[in-house]
């Protein structure tokens, strides 16, 4: 045990944190405006192909980091239209976004790259660069908006409005709050920050974008958010628990104590854990947390 309870094991921890983070942050703005936010895995995968693509054409990270940033905020303009202008149903809104961002990159990488499966390497040096130990700017960042999120959701005009709307739209509205456009910020905030996250993920925790690698990253961020009771400091220990899980898989694949009868443990049971601990999540807290009153329920102003 003492092999794997390491430093390497510690940044490897934050790194695999570092998405869902993010993520995670992204649904907190939209959730506590009222808006459920299904579609974190198609914001993440929308960040991680564009940031991906335009770092090996330009071979400048940031760049593709900021060309991430948009096409989360399209995707997640498409989805606030929908949901919002619409009142489409917002969880069957946000699994067409998902379904959309499975099929979509790999359309166009097909016909960039003659390739479907995934896009071509980038090179080290193009990467989002690390500090020491494994530690990426980008995880230091994702720390930072914790803190952020925690300061604007609770210390701000715009978070107290934007909490309001999520618990009493109407009586939001009767206070002088456009409910409607507060929602549209917190759903365009939403793909801003998930798009981040799968930017990260593409050029900085691995090197090139595979075809649905967000791997379920989006929905165990959301069961990040119900374990944390949609609160920004316990959002960072629940993905921080998800993250250090996932890490504790990699690093007992191989070990030569992970056996049964001689034998060593299929991968795929070890690469199932952080999915089984995501349904434990959802099948045990959901009912203990007390989600924003008005989520998920669209609103009408009264003329």
């Amino acid at each position: 045990m003492q092999d794997i309870l390491n430093w390497g094991f510690f940044f490897s921890g934050l790194t695999a944190a570092t998405p869902l983070i993010f993520a995670a942050l992204g649904g907190l703005f939209s959730e506590r405006s009222g808006v459920i936010n299904i579609a974190l895995e198609g914001l993440l995968l929308s960040g991680a192909f564009t940031a991906a693509v335009v770092t090996y054409q330009t071979g400048n990270p940031y760049l593709g980091l900021l060309c991430g940033i948009g096409a989360g905020i399209v995707t997640a303009a498409v989805y606030a239209i929908a949901v919002l202008e619409f009142e489409a149903d917002q969880v069957v809104a946000g699994m067409a976004i998902n379904f959309l961002m499975l099929g979509l990159p790999a359309l166009i990488s097909g016909v960039i790259y003659d390739s479907t499966g995934s896009t071509p390497q980038i090179d080290k040096a193009q990467k989002i660069p690390v500090i020491f130990g494994g530690l990426s700017y980008a995880t230091i960042l994702a720390l930072f908006t914790v803190a952020v999120a925690w300061y604007a959701l609770y210390k701000t005009p715009f978070g107290l409005r934007l909490r309001a709307a999520g618990e009493n739209p109407e009586a939001a509205d009767a206070a002088g709050i456009n409910v409607k456009l507060l929602r549209y910020s917190a759903v365009i905030i939403s793909g801003v920050l998930a798009a981040i996250g799968g930017a990260f993920l593409a050029t900085g925790q691995s090197s090139l974008f595979t075809r649905g690698m967000s791997a379920g990253r989006g929905f165990i961020a959301l069961a990040a958010l119900i374990l944390a009771k949609w609160k920004p400091v316990p959002v960072l220990f629940a993905c921080l628990f998800f993250g250090f899980t996932e890490a504790l898989t990699i690093q007992i694949q191989g070990a030569p104590w992970a056996k049964i009868n001689g034998e060593p443990i299929p991968i795929q049971f070890i690469e199932m854990i952080p999915y089984v601990l995501t349904i434990i999540v959802l099948a045990g807290f959901i009912g203990l947390s007390r989600a924003p009153k008005a989520l998920g329920q669209p609103y009408r102003k009264e003329k």
